[in-house]
């Protein structure tokens, strides 16, 4: 029996042609639903020369609105002014649910408030960690919280992320759902290695390439040079990791603003032949980079997931990355080094995987099918397909939210549109945010009526679609 099919908006501040986990989380994520039928568009802000609408591998169809950039690829805040155009695509697309992607993009917030002002279901996916205490996690927290107050479902890519966002929006548990991020296995594959030799051992093989005591040894890095990413760490941690083990070689690739201090770093300790740049990078070379090393190293200070190092290990290299958020979820203890995120201990991670690859002690080239049998993009589309199912009620709570559970959201769950009830949610949001959210729901409100009546909808053409694919049967 076929499933019915859905159209879909991701909106997000962070896509391609900027590369990062993201990014290639949403080109994924809708390729693989147009694979099983249904229409998915992605609306984003422009990126320099990428304008207007633009179309995709697998007729993925990209809406670049023209709102300026404050800060790391996010747009600046318009609350309400995106509504109009908003409204537009929505109507020309026919779009039924609204997916939002990251807690700390603009366009994905203002997009859940005003998809469900025009009775739209929607979904929120959150990728990131957020802390509890500084003043920036504090007022972005409220701002999630008062995005979350009204959205169908929220998806989290950890449990530990789940966790986070929990406690950060003061969500039901059983609102939200853990779905990890994935790769394309086959655009992650090692460097061919040669047939084991027919000696009478060869059974059980020693690696392909085994490293001598002498031969060199690259350590690779690919990553967003920004301070929570542990760009600092990585700065003080290279000239002691190549102090104590002189045949071993960097490969830095990504860019941001703590570029300069990894560039003076490798002038103040002359390593200009040990340490090598390359700057940012396009994600299909991603792989052709890390092919060129032994090791991936990842000193992020808090990640939700960390979609690199399942590549890393897919390429066939041994992992060094800190115990922070997501990240232990992710991989298997045999794939991993793990290290506390602080200089000495990441130092010390290091050296143990280096004398782990020279001693042959870690099977590497082994990593690339294993890590395919455990990430795979059409089953998170799946997934993903059932979490939108659950919020149309196209299959029973019992289905969606478990026996046990489907009373207690026999209410809930099908969050109705009704402008009373919206603002009670909210409301309950703080003794003064709760009112301030309710006021920001009343103009939203009044602006969609004006546009009704200013532009009816009936009036908006509607948009070809590019030509579907046969629906996804429930055995698929």
């Amino acid at each position: 029996m076929s499933r019915r099919t859905y159209n879909i908006a991701m909106v997000c501040d962070f896509f391609y042609p900027q590369p990062g986990g993201v990014e290639s989380h949403i080109y994924q994520l809708a390729t693989k639903l147009i694979d099983r039928g249904h229409k998915v568009i992605v609306i984003t802000h422009a990126y320099e020369d990428r304008k207007g609408i633009r179309y995709l591998t697998n007729g993925v169809k990209v809406f670049h609105v023209p709102f300026a950039i404050i800060y790391r690829s996010s747009t600046f805040p318009t609350v309400f002014s995106f509504f109009p155009l908003f409204r537009n695509i929505m109507i020309r697309e026919r779009i039924e649910i609204v997916h939002g992607h990251a807690t700390m993009s603009t366009l994905c917030q203002e997009a859940i408030l005003h998809g469900r002002t025009m009775g739209l279901r929607t979904v929120f996916t959150d990728h990131s960690l957020v802390g509890f205490t500084d003043a920036g996690s504090i007022f972005t927290n409220k701002l999630l919280k008062f995005t979350l107050s009204d959205v169908d479902h929220v998806i989290c890519v950890s449990h530990t992320g789940k966790e986070n966002t929990v406690l950060r929006a003061a969500l039901d548990p059983l609102m939200v759902s853990v779905i990890p991020n994935a790769l394309v296995s086959d655009d992650f594959k090692p460097l061919p290695r040669p047939e084991p030799s027919s000696l009478p051992f060869a059974q059980h093989p020693l690696p392909a390439h085994p490293l001598g005591p002498n031969d060199t040894l690259t350590i690779v890095v690919v990553s967003r040079l920004f301070y929570n990413k542990g760009t600092d760490l990585l700065t003080a941690a290279i000239p002691r990791i190549l102090e104590n083990h002189p045949n071993t070689r960097f490969i830095i690739a990504g860019s941001g603003p703590k570029a300069i201090d990894l560039q003076q770093m490798i002038e103040q300790n002359v390593l200009q032949d040990k340490v090598e740049m390359l700057g940012p990078v396009r994600h299909e070379k991603v792989r052709d980079i890390m092919v060129k090393g032994h090791i991936y190293l990842h000193p992020s200070l808090t990640e939700a997931f960390g979609t690199v190092i399942v590549e890393a290990a897919s390429c066939g290299l041994y992992v060094v990355c800190t115990a922070v958020g997501g990240i232990p979820e992710v991989l298997p203890s045999h794939m991993t080094v793990f290290a506390k995120p602080e200089e000495n201990d990441l130092v010390a991670a290091t050296g143990r995987a280096i004398a782990a690859l020279r001693a042959n002690k870690v099977r590497t080239e082994r990593f690339h099918e294993q890590v395919k049998a455990m990430y795979s993009w059409t089953n998170v589309a799946k997934r993903t397909e059932r979490v939108y199912r659950g919020i149309s009620g196209d299959i029973s709570e019992e289905e969606f939210y478990g026996a046990d559970d489907a009373s207690h959201w026999s209410v809930t769950r099908g969050r109705n549109f009704a402008l009373i009830d919206r603002l009670k949610r909210y409301y309950g949001c703080g003794v003064w945010a709760g009112k301030l959210f309710c006021l920001c729901v009343v103009i939203d409100y009044l602006i969609f009526v004006f546009c009704e009546w200013w532009w009816p909808g009936d009036q908006i053409d509607i948009a070809r679609d590019w030509p579907r694919k046969p629906p996804a049967s429930d055995d698929d």
